[in-house]
């Protein structure tokens, strides 16, 4: 959701470093593999090599309004950004605001269900962003929060029998989130209102799906109902849960948080966790949902920043190094957090006005635009491609795995230590000439070959 649940939770908060074969000219890098690539045809699913782009309207702008972010969008195109996901812009409650009256309050709360929030502009302007992302070739979801509005929310008062009561006839609140309403998913009118609010933004507005707040609090089957009639609408429909529970891809979600994975990455990189039983984890992440499922991996998202930390806090120098493995892995589609395209390292206060500090100078931006080329143009990273680890001369500290569909592989290789280290990748599948894509050459390799890499050290090596 939006806060201190996710302290409870094994959040999963990526971050990443330097790179090993990196130059310094990754703008140029970056453009390169653009013009090199020739881009995957259209999928059936048309998402598995996509990404999402989490907007902070909020604090994205020092206005927050939706018309100052649009101003954004040719350089996220640029980027290569694909699925922009904002965070609710329904209307906020007022009643039982977080900290004091001054502040603006939790998008999680919501007051309208089918109302655009006046502290983003108008819900023209809303309609209008969305017309130009799609003109732009833009996807665009927002969050929808299924479990719990506001108590000020006008279905309190009008359709009490929407909402959950304790034994003594009490309205409940999820958690800690004294400033929302639990829904009572047992009345049926209450799910028919849910669905059609939720039509109304398909129909009215024309995003593309939803990222379905704390969806593992809301009853799967109402989930399957949910969809099937939205996807009535736009067969196209994105769903994201932010829940990591496998039935909910059966009841028509097509991403889902990868926490586990992610909780698995900090435990490797503070020591928690050895390489061994860091894969362990990974094939058991892996193994546990549908094998079409796809994932959203991350370094940092609104609740990590806000809650547990910047990824510089976190990752210290390996920043990088986790962000390439969001990218790269297994089942994943990756999220980059409104201002990583700058280094951001400030925590971005939740209930107040607190802008992201914007420069001009982007300076990961090329970074993101590489990775971000790459797995559009390369069928072997898409969230269905297949998978292997491959063995190396030292298996505890080197994690090397191939990526492999229709005919394309990605050879992803990292040195998951704090020393430099020299090795070897002892199988024959990374035998050829790929392009090193941070270096942008081309590399002539083998299982003889000898790879050195600094602490945290990286390659990507992307095969024609």
């Amino acid at each position: 959701m939006s806060y201190l649940k996710f302290i409870q939770i094994p959040l999963l908060a990526l971050v990443l470093f330097s790179s090993c074969r990196e130059t310094k000219k990754q703008a140029t890098v970056a453009t390169a593999v653009t013009e090199e690539a020739t881009p995957v045809a259209p999928s059936k699913k048309w998402y598995v090599n996509s990404n999402i782009y989490e907007v902070n309207l909020r604090q994205y702008t020092n206005k927050g309004t939706i018309n100052e972010f649009a101003k954004s969008l040719p350089r996220l195109k640029e980027m290569g950004v694909e699925i922009l996901w904002f965070m609710p812009v329904t209307p906020i409650g007022i009643e039982g605001r977080k900290q004091t009256s001054k502040d603006l309050g939790s998008y999680y709360a919501v007051r309208n269900y089918t109302a655009f929030s006046d502290e983003f502009g108008t819900m023209e302007d809303w309609k209008d962003l969305v017309k130009q992302a799609h003109s732009m070739g833009f996807k665009v979801i927002t969050d929808w929060v299924a479990n719990h509005s506001s108590p000020d929310n006008h279905w309190l008062k009008n359709y009490p029998q929407f909402y959950e009561k304790d034994s003594t006839g009490k309205f409940i609140s999820p958690f800690d989130w004294t400033d929302t309403r639990k829904l009572n998913y047992k009345n049926r009118e209450l799910r028919d209102s849910m669905i059609a609010a939720m039509k109304f933004w398909l129909t009215e507005t024309g995003i593309d799906g939803f990222r379905c707040d704390v969806a593992a609090e809301v009853p799967t089957d109402f989930w399957k109902e949910c969809i099937d009639s939205l996807r009535a609408i736009n067969p196209d429909l994105f769903m994201l849960a932010e829940a990591e529970k496998p039935e909910l891809h059966t009841a028509g979600f097509n991403a889902s948080y990868a926490w586990g994975a992610m909780g698995a990455v900090k435990d490797l990189y503070t020591g928690k966790k050895t390489l061994t039983q860091f894969d362990s984890l990974l094939n058991a992440n892996i193994q546990s949902h549908p094998a079409d499922a796809a994932r959203m991996f991350f370094t940092t998202n609104h609740d990590e920043n806000s809650w547990n930390g910047t990824e510089f806090e976190k990752f210290g120098n390996a920043y990088k190094t986790f962000a390439v493995f969001s990218q790269t892995m297994a089942q994943s589609i990756p999220l980059i957090y409104s201002g990583q395209e700058i280094a951001n390292k400030k925590r971005l206060k939740f209930f107040v006005k607190d802008t992201i500090p914007w420069n001009d100078r982007y300076e990961m931006a090329a970074f993101y635009k590489t990775l971000l080329t790459l797995r559009k143009t390369n069928p072997a990273l898409a969230s269905d491609a297949g998978y292997k680890r491959l063995p190396s001369s030292d298996n505890n500290v080197v994690f090397a795995f191939v990526r492999e569909k229709e005919g394309r592989k990605a050879v992803v290789i990292f040195n998951m230590s704090k020393k430099m280290q020299q090795f070897k990748v002892t199988d024959p599948i990374i035998n050829g000439a790929p392009l090193n894509v941070f270096m942008g050459v081309e590399e002539k390799i083998s299982d003889t070959h000898d790879f050195s890499l600094e602490p945290w050290g990286y390659i990507v090596y992307d095969y024609k």
